[in-house]
């Protein structure tokens, strides 16, 4: 999907000049003369890219900057031109987060080039954060097992076509990895990746958070917006609420919505990638997951198989998370005996990847030597490494040492259950919902993939 930038500008000529040459170059464009124009413009559809001058006649383009900065969601970068700019108007634009400030007469060279830095800087950026989310993961499916090539191969062809894709497989086995790797496979690669953890959506936000909402000059783009040319994972849709799952089904069928408190339609174009760990067959015979929405997301299904049966990619799996750790968090290195990887390959994974992910991970901080023999590791996974003192500072006040309780409760908990969710609210005796909000606020966050 091509960038969409928008032109604002009261000189028409200029306008459609621009306009033109960027259509050329492949850009959707949108044109506006007047700062009322721009936000209209705006309301209908996200820009990825601004080109504003400074000189309108109902508003001037800093003024505008600066109203559009102060709203939440607006990320795209806006370059400033002008023909009679101040170097105070340049400065105060700058400071506002302009990415840069052009003079006319325009040079359509610089133009170009300086549009195109800024969508690459852009990518760049989103890139980075999105890389600051996911720490701690694999670039793709690690395995030599012929269950591993065999999947890699799929999801390669998949990833070629635009269509949609749900991911099934246990806890821990690598779906939200999976998804990462179609996209990055694929045409859209360049486009945003958003995740979405449905099951934190409760039904009265949910509408905010997937479409976005306008209320005067202030819009915010929902997941489905932020996705645009993209990709939209929707991870453990099983646990979406019924209210959600209809109004999601809307915008899927008709690849609109509606922002809340709107009244134009919004267009949506993303792949959208779906996971579930449960039997949505069996969600749908008890009328907990809507039969239509099963059908709309099950384009192409893809499943992943659980590390019990690939234990063969078991050592290999190892060695990549032991380096991981040494380069990333500077962990010592050190090696698994031939004792500790029989018995590793021996253990049946109840919560796969992630599970050997964390076990290599507490044994690199907890352990001393350069070896991991077969004792050690078999009293990591019998969990006696776990038995240390509870991080608690009795000199801290009674809310403090609760929230430092409740992190170090719930952190064992998610590693011992496999990151369960589900799991982990039934064996606290808290509802799902509930333990969304407790993870949330104790900084903790939970994967489901």
């Amino acid at each position: 999907m091509s960038a969409h930038i928008l032109v604002i500008d009261d000189e028409r000529d200029i306008g459609e000049t621009v306009r033109d040459i960027l259509v050329d170059e492949g850009y959707e464009v949108s044109l506006a003369e007047t700062a009322e124009e721009a936000r209209r413009a705006r309301r209908a559809r996200r820009p990825d890219l601004v080109l504003m001058d400074v000189w309108l006649p109902d508003t001037d383009g800093v003024t505008l900057l600066r109203e559009w900065k102060q709203q939440i969601g607006f990320t795209a970068p806006v370059i400033m031109i002008s023909g009679h700019a101040t170097v105070e108007t340049a400065v105060e634009a700058t400071r506002l987060g302009a990415y840069d400030f052009i003079e006319k007469p325009l040079s359509l060279s610089k133009l170009l080039l300086t549009v195109q830095r800024a969508l690459e800087a852009d990518r760049l950026h989103r890139e980075n954060i999105d890389l600051r989310r996911q720490t701690q993961t694999l670039p793709e499916p690690v395995g030599g097992s012929l269950i591993m090539r065999a999947l890699r191969d799929q999801a390669q062809r998949i990833a070629r076509h635009h269509a949609w894709v749900l991911i099934s497989g246990e806890a821990g086995a690598g779906k939200e990895l999976l998804a990462r790797y179609l996209h990055a496979s694929g045409p859209r690669s360049n486009g945003p990746f958003v995740e979405v953890g449905v099951a934190t959506l409760a039904s009265e936000n949910a509408a905010v958070a997937l479409f976005g909402s306008e209320q005067g000059s202030d819009v915010r783009y929902g997941y489905l917006e932020q996705a645009n040319g993209g990709t939209l994972f929707l991870g453990e849709v099983a646990d979406m609420d019924p209210a959600v799952q209809t109004k999601l089904l809307g915008a899927l069928e008709s690849k609109s919505f509606v922002r809340v408190g709107g009244r134009e339609p919004v267009q949506f174009d993303a792949r959208v990638v779906a996971a579930t760990h449960h039997d949505l067959q069996e969600h749908i015979a008890a009328g907990r997951f809507r039969e239509d929405l099963y059908y709309q997301l099950n384009v192409v299904p893809l499943r992943v198989a659980p590390l019990r049966d690939h234990a063969e990619d078991v050592p290999e799996l190892l060695e990549h998370y032991v380096e991981l750790f040494v380069h990333q968090d500077n962990l010592p290195r050190r090696r698994f005996t031939d004792g500790a990887l029989r018995r590793l390959c021996m253990h049946d994974w109840p919560g796969n990847v992630r599970e050997l992910k964390n076990l290599v991970q507490r044994l690199l901080i907890l352990g001393t030597g350069e070896e991991i023999d077969a004792s050690e590791v078999e009293d990591a996974l019998a969990g006696r490494a776990r038995q240390t003192a509870l991080p608690i500072s009795f000199d801290a006040p009674l809310r403090a040492a609760r929230m430092e309780f409740e992190r170090a409760y719930f952190e064992y908990q998610l590693e011992a259950l496999g990151g369960n969710v589900a799991e982990v609210a039934q064996r606290a005796g808290i509802e799902r919902t509930h333990l969304y909000r407790k993870l949330r606020m104790l900084g903790i966050k939970p994967r489901n993939d």
